[in-house]
């Protein structure tokens, strides 16, 4: 049965890439949903996808790509909305 997380990275996370390395990382796997640079700083994502996609997928978001500096992620569970593709926002 899909799950759907929402997760907020926080750190240097914007200007190194790690949009397109989430979306990438995401459709290897199989996962759903969006990822976007927030006015803030963070980089929010929504993923949709089995249980373990997910949980791969969230522990690729607190490394990040190379030159990402992840301080902080921040993980919710939502309600699965049967999402297609994976969008960079």
């Amino acid at each position: 049965m899909p799950v759907r997380r929402k997760v907020v990275i926080d750190g240097r996370v914007q200007g190194v890439g790690f949009r397109w390395a989430v979306a990438r990382a995401a459709e290897t796997r199989g996962v759903t949903g969006w990822v976007r640079n927030c006015p803030d700083g963070t980089v929010e994502a929504v993923f949709e996808g089995e249980p373990d996609a997910i949980g791969s997928l969230v522990r690729f978001s607190e490394e990040g790509p190379r030159g990402a500096e992840v301080e902080r992620v921040e993980v919710a569970e939502e309600e699965p909305q049967g999402l297609s593709g994976f969008s960079v926002r």
